[in-house]
């Protein structure tokens, strides 16, 4: 099984999202970041969240530092949240092929107002 990022030095964020087969009576992986970062499309100031990620593997599982890298390559990334957790579902439920996939973003309180957005994939 070759990775494109474990074990190796990595100083740029990248859309590539590594996977590795399901080990065996794994049904449910959860992934938690607190260092979401991407910035407002209209004002331009930057957005910060703690993102969950959950799915069902079938096949295929996500590589956490591929993860940690693909959750870095939005920092530059003009997007809002709602959009942000349709996009990270659809990657992820892509990249894994996964019975169903819940992406949830929770906004750092701005303006007296927090946002959550939550996305889910299912296989039909």
């Amino acid at each position: 099984m070759e990775f494109k990022y474990l074990g190796k030095r990595t100083t740029q964020p990248s859309k590539t999202l590594d996977t590795f087969p399901t080990p065996a009576a794994v049904t449910y992986v959860k992934f938690e970041s607190d260092e979401l970062t991407s910035f407002c499309p209209v004002t331009g100031q930057p957005d910060f969240s703690k993102v969950i990620i959950e799915y069902a593997p079938e096949q295929l599982c996500i590589e956490s530092k591929s993860l940690k890298l693909y959750l870095w390559s939005f920092r530059e990334e003009a997007i809002f949240a709602e959009g942000l957790a349709g996009r990270i579902a659809e990657d992820i439920f892509s990249a894994t092929a996964a019975r169903w996939v819940k992406v949830t973003i929770i906004q750092n309180v701005r303006g007296g107002i927090q946002l959550t957005a939550v996305a889910e994939k299912h296989k039909p």
